[in-house]
């Protein structure tokens, strides 16, 4: 017997709580509740999670600081942000901070729940593939990315946290070196293919990818922007 999935709803609205626990418990999803990002802290440090639903706008500590803090802490969780419609700068943050997708509130249940099963396909993608991996660590501006284990460490040999998605990204720059990718072979390359292809997703990963790759960020020069043709990763000789 196969272990359920299970997904915290943190919000501090019980009726939505109540709701997405009915809707996503009736569809085979174990599904617990936080009312504010304590609660949720302390849940995530005692019991194992999939997924986290985070509404932004909470009382007391809001949820980009809990996402960034679940992020740092559990690298393999998927996490979705839940924002209001009109609130396009809180979804770029979010997106900024390690969220994996974001919803907008009031949402459709049917809408969110393809994108839980989206952003959990991705997380399970690294775990079903890593037998069929080979053994391969590329050099990534002053980090190592290491394609068996899937995971990305810095100069000091301490792993860099990364999310399910970041890593798909960082394959496909390290999988297509010296080559120009446009943000629609980006998105195929890393099986985003329900993302619009100039969606700022894409440049918004790249920017966080390059705050932990690059020795200075704000001049990159490894995950470099070609004018009208996308994104290049420039290759160093040490590979292997």
């Amino acid at each position: 017997m196969s272990q359920r999935t299970t997904i915290l709803v943190v919000d501090d609205e019980a009726e939505v709580r109540q709701v997405l626990a009915e809707y996503l418990g009736a569809r085979d999803y174990d599904v617990i509740g936080a009312a504010d990002a304590a609660e949720a802290r302390a849940l995530l440090a005692r019991q194992s999670v999939d997924l986290a639903l985070i509404d932004i706008h909470m009382p007391g500590e809001d949820g980009l600081s809990l996402s960034r803090h679940a992020r740092e802490r559990y690298p393999a969780l998927g996490i979705v942000i839940l924002t209001s419609a009109s609130t396009v700068v809180d979804r770029i943050v979010g997106l900024e901070v390690g969220a994996d997708d974001y919803v907008s509130k009031p949402f459709d249940p049917r809408e969110l729940l393809a994108r839980i099963k989206s952003v959990l396909r991705r997380a399970a993608a690294p775990a079903t593939e890593q037998s069929q991996e080979p053994a391969r660590r590329v050099r990534m501006g002053r980090c190592v990315l290491d394609l068996a284990a899937h995971r990305l460490f810095d100069e000091n040999g301490a792993e860099v946290s990364l999310s399910a998605l970041e890593y798909d990204l960082l394959k496909a720059f390290a999988e297509h070196p010296n080559e120009a990718l446009s943000r629609e072979r980006i998105l195929n390359l890393t099986r985003q293919r329900e993302w619009e292809p100039f969606d700022r997703s894409v440049d918004l990963r790249v920017m966080r990818l390059r705050k932990k790759i690059e020795p200075d960020p704000q001049n990159p020069r490894y995950i470099r922007t070609i004018r009208n043709a996308g994104y290049v990763f420039v290759a160093q000789a040490e590979q292997g």
